[in-house]
């Protein structure tokens, strides 16, 4: 059996590559990608804890994290392809268009 502190180093591992990937990347797609990143690390967490407690809760709750994972990407990635395709430019420094 996986020790539970192997589980949790492997999440935060994942959350913390997704949260360096949002924070200082400037590509749109890259940044998409490290927020599935982050989720991804977050359900390695809640299923380790599930199968630690022995309880399906976790793994219910990371099947729904998947699901709005799924809708983001789907509804960001048509954003990110709409903008491109008027902008030509994926950079997030030249966006200051979208500022209100």
């Amino acid at each position: 059996m996986i020790p539970i502190n192997a589980v949790f180093g492997l999440g935060l591992l994942l959350f913390f590559i997704g949260l360096f990937g949002v924070l200082f990347r400037k590509n749109l797609v890259i940044m998409l990608m490290s927020l599935e990143l982050l989720l991804n690390g977050v359900n390695i967490i809640f299923a380790g804890l599930s199968h630690s407690l022995k309880s399906p809760r976790g793994a219910i709750f990371a099947l729904f994290v998947i699901l709005v994972a799924v809708s983001e990407a789907a509804v960001g990635f048509a954003l990110v392809l709409s903008y491109f395709r008027s902008k030509k430019t994926y950079d997030v420094d030249e966006m200051n268009e979208l500022k209100g």
